[in-house]
């Protein structure tokens, strides 16, 4: 069963981003966030993506940093996090009703219990971050809401990975599940991003829906995006800003609208060249496949009574005649008319 109705579902994650395109733009954080759910589904993207958490409930004090310094400074992650632990449920709630009023589907990642509880409210598919692959009691909770589940798999084992399937599939196997292949770096080099890993996980759980969480610093044609897509990922998520140029925490290694918009161009030409699965001839080569293919040609006069022999025939186009590989059908046959050298033979020519 699928999960969304649309593939590739593009997710815009914009996380918490939205702290500093407020400080940006001096309007408020809840005006900010309703600002990028807007620019997100105006450029194309299928669902937008908060992160639900408390610094408390995330990270001990003694947390380190393990991103890109020189593009976020703050050392510790508890830090880091509770510089954007704000939101609660009230803003959530708010955001979720404007995704429904404009037409985008509303996500956010929990991060605690208590964010699992009061999400469902106004949340119909839960995001579970590669963070919490091996958290079984938190994916066990997530569980009891019976709701489709994504699941990213980031710095984790293909044992982990099918360890926590599994648990899944006996705690609760009514649940859709979608399986994203993820590369926990921030930001993610190209050489890292390891795209074949999708097929690996097509192969190893083919009843899933495959997906590729990005952490890749936009390339100007969105091709890491699209081969992933080619590489058979039907949900596709990157963090999402509106000013690639900020400093800090997921701006650096987020797409903007712009690149929303070319990503969605490239995959309609894709969807286009992509055409049908099955081999067969299509409309735009019927008179190609006529004129194009060759016919049994007589290579000499064929006077008539002559018993038609190798020598006698060539193959040349246009294929409206006798085809090549009916030749056997043509040898041994006896002319019952004149036959000039270049004519196109045909089965009324011999008996």
């Amino acid at each position: 069963m699928s999960i969304f109705e649309n593939e590739p579902f593009l997710i815009g994650e914009i996380g918490v981003n939205y702290y500093d395109i407020a400080k940006l733009k001096n309007i408020s954080n809840m005006d900010a966030a309703k600002l990028m759910v807007k620019e997100a589904k105006e450029a194309g993207c299928d669902g937008v993506k908060f992160q639900t958490y408390k610094a408390e409930t995330i990270a001990s004090r003694n947390s380190p940093a393990y991103w890109d310094l020189n593009e976020e400074p703050t050392t510790s992650q508890f830090e880091l996090f509770k510089k954007f632990d704000g939101f609660g449920y009230e803003e959530y709630r708010e955001l979720a009703e404007y995704c429904r009023k404009i037409g985008v589907m509303f996500l956010s990642t929990p991060f605690d219990f208590d964010s699992v509880d009061y999400l469902d409210e106004f949340m119909d598919i839960y995001k579970i971050s590669s963070s919490d692959l091996n958290n079984i009691p938190f994916i066990k909770k997530i569980l009891t809401k019976n709701k489709p589940i994504i699941l990213s798999t980031g710095a984790s084992t293909m044992e982990e990975i099918k360890n926590t399937i599994d648990i899944i599939e006996d705690t609760n196997p009514n649940v859709d599940v979608g399986i994203l292949h993820c590369v926990l770096s921030y930001p993610t080099d190209y050489s890292d991003a390891n795209l074949l890993m999708i097929k690996n996980l097509k192969d190893t759980f083919p009843d899933y829906e495959i997906g590729y969480s990005d952490h890749t610093k936009p390339d100007n044609q969105m091709l890491t995006l699209i081969t992933s897509y080619l590489y058979g990922a039907c949900i596709i998520e990157k963090h999402f800003t509106l000013d690639k140029s900020l400093k800090g925490n997921d701006h650096y290694h987020a797409m903007d609208p712009d690149d929303v918009r070319t990503f969605k161009e490239n995959i309609k030409f894709v969807k286009t060249i992509n055409g049908q699965y099955n081999k067969e001839p299509l409309e735009c080569e019927k008179q190609s496949r006529i004129q194009a293919r060759r016919s049994i040609v007589a290579a000499r006069d064929i006077l008539k009574g002559k018993s038609i022999v190798k020598d006698d025939l060539t193959f040349k186009r246009p294929g409206s005649g006798i085809s090549p590989d009916k030749i056997d059908s043509v040898l041994g046959k006896t002319a019952i008319m004149d036959i000039k050298a270049d004519d196109i033979l045909d089965e009324n020519m011999f008996e």
